[in-house]
């Protein structure tokens, strides 16, 4: 390359790396941003950069990267630099003072560095931290830079290779969105044709009704206290009464899937939603309060499926006297949410691969799935062979589930009951592409399904505390679907699930038809698309397609 090409190179990266981490985490340096590449170093002075902040001044410094750029890519860059996000600088102090917090700043630190190559991970923490206490200017891009102590190096190989790979990871989701539409469309035009006007609307409640009590559970062998709220149908169902278990996400609660509860106990179910304690909102609370230093126990890839093996223990213990002798408990469901799609997982068979997980936790840009930073915890864990199998869990579901990394292939193919993967494309946590995409093609039980929810993000961001709504306002041209259209989705797909698959009840067949997913959303904007094992050949060749024009995604 020569070296001109090189220096418009270099300029057109300096201003992707910046723009990246004004809009995700804010650094650079005290005096000057450095960007080495080989033997090349540039520089560009923090003065021009406040400069062209103030009032769009392009001193001749700044002129060097700015010269391409449009009047339209330049006011954007100031924006950027002076976009004020409302952080707690205590929340930022003891999170990035959590494992999974050093975590992050160490794959952020190997690209930006203390000048001379030493990883900035402790200088990107103390000027972040201290930009969140700056009351007067708060925490921006050019408030962090004025908070550097040092001036800081960036890494080009690597951070060009970042931005490479975040392309990838964009247009990879794109390709999976549409692989998933044209999959799914050509599942339904095979299927049986089903009027399904004419069938009952489950996205209504059932008319059974429910009530709910909660139960104070002790495992005296675990040592472990815990809660389980429990939702009952008012009047019984014919026959045996189904049993489902819902484990909760990672700073999360079982009330979070109360309406949930509510609508399968309304069908005849019998629902108990545990609480997982160190991976749940107390815990979250004694991190930000100080009485923790981590974001979740190491012991809860340990604690949660027993958990759920704990709680059919109590319902066995309780059958008779208080339910009837009625709960059918050799034929038990599970379904998670996150990490509890984790525990669900676990329960089902799929067994830790520690070599696994060592190999692509390694991996230079493991960070982008945000998931993997919790799964590379376990590597803490004594390396044993872990054996969750609860032999009467007979279906689960995995809602945007932490499992690839931790599970990989060679753990997900233990699991040989049928099992439902829940994505959504607009999910930064948990990643289609690198979490259940992957999944739903190691996975070798026959009776497997993967469905996707255009514009489901993980979780429901109208119910976030008012600091993550914050930073979710300040991300432009955000547009994201109704609670209650995603709602309308999940719920009928978890009843059918459930219904077929514990309760043997063939009649909800046709509600887990594509066809039946493409009448859900018909006509709405973000649209819900279901696949079998049938479409795995040609899914199969999609990836491999895209793998020969762009890339392995890593990690």
């Amino acid at each position: 390359m020569q070296l001109s090409r090189l220096r418009v190179s270099l300029r057109s990266l300096t201003l992707s790396i910046l723009g990246i981490l004004a809009t995700s985490l804010p650094v650079t340096a005290a005096e000057k941003l450095y960007l080495s590449y080989g033997p090349l170093m540039l520089s560009l002075r923090v003065e021009s950069l406040e400069l062209f902040a103030k009032d769009g001044t392009i001193n001749q410094d700044l002129g060097f990267y700015l010269d391409r750029a449009t009047p339209a890519q330049q006011d954007q860059f100031r924006q950027a630099l002076t976009k004020r996000v409302d952080l707690s600088p205590v929340m930022l102090s003891r999170f990035f003072n959590s494992k999974l917090g050093e975590d992050i700043l160490y794959r952020f630190g190997k690209g930006i560095t203390i000048l001379g190559g030493r990883n900035g991970k402790y200088a990107l923490r103390g000027a972040i931290v201290q930009a969140a206490f700056d009351l007067e200017e708060g925490l921006t891009l050019l408030n962090v830079l004025r908070k550097f102590s040092t001036d800081v190096q960036f890494q080009g190989e690597l951070l060009l290779g970042l931005v490479q790979e975040v392309d990838k990871v964009v247009k990879g989701t794109e390709a999976f969105t549409e692989a998933m539409a044209t999959l799914s469309k050509a599942e339904a035009a095979l299927e049986t044709p089903v009027d399904f006007a004419q069938l009952p609307n489950i996205q209504k409640a059932g008319n059974l009704g429910f009530t709910k009590q909660i139960l104070n559970l002790t495992d005296s062998q675990r040592n472990r206290s815990f809660y389980v709220i429990v939702y009952k149908p008012q009047q019984w169902r014919e026959g045996k009464t189904p049993v489902v278990i819902i484990s909760h996400g990672l700073a999360s609660n079982p009330e979070s899937f109360e309406d949930l509860a509510q609508y399968l106990a309304s069908y005849g179910f019998v629902v108990a939603m545990p609480q997982h304690p160190g991976s749940d909102t107390q815990q979250a609370k004694a991190l930000l309060e100080g009485y923790s230093r981590e974001v979740f126990d190491l012991q809860e890839f340990i604690n949660r499926p027993q958990d759920i093996s704990y709680v059919i223990d109590e319902l066995e213990r309780r059958n008779q006297v208080e339910f009837g002798g009625r709960l059918d408990l050799e034929n038990v469901g599970v379904g998670g949410h996150s990490f509890g799609g984790y525990t669900a997982l676990a329960v089902a068979g799929a067994t830790i691969d520690f070599d696994y997980l060592q190999k692509i936790c390694d991996r230079l840009y493991g960070g982008l799935n945000t998931s993997l930073l919790l799964q590379c915890r376990a590597l803490d864990l004594p390396r044993e062979n872990y054996n969750f199998r609860d032999p009467r869990v007979k279906a689960v579901i995995g809602a945007n589930p932490v499992n690839s990394g931790i599970f990989g292939q060679k753990g997900l193919s233990e699991i040989q009951i049928p099992i439902l993967l829940i994505s959504g494309n607009y999910d930064p946590a948990t990643p289609a592409v690198f979490e259940q995409l992957r999944s739903f093609i190691w996975l070798t039980t026959p009776d497997k399904s993967l469905v996707l929810a255009e514009g489901q993000a993980h979780v429901d961001f109208s119910e976030l505390d008012g600091g993550i709504s914050k930073v979710l306002d300040s991300v432009p041209d955000l547009t994201l679907p109704e609670p209650s259209l995603l709602k309308g989705y999940l719920q009928p797909t978890v009843l059918s699930f459930f219904e077929v698959h514990i309760a043997n009840n063939e009649e909800y067949k046709p509600y887990l038809s594509s066809a039946y997913f493409a009448y859900l959303s018909a006509n709405e904007d973000f649209q819900v698309y279901r696949i079998s094992p049938a479409s795995e050949p040609d899914l199969m060749k999609k990836i491999l397609d895209f793998r020969e024009q762009y890339g392995v995604v890593a990690p």
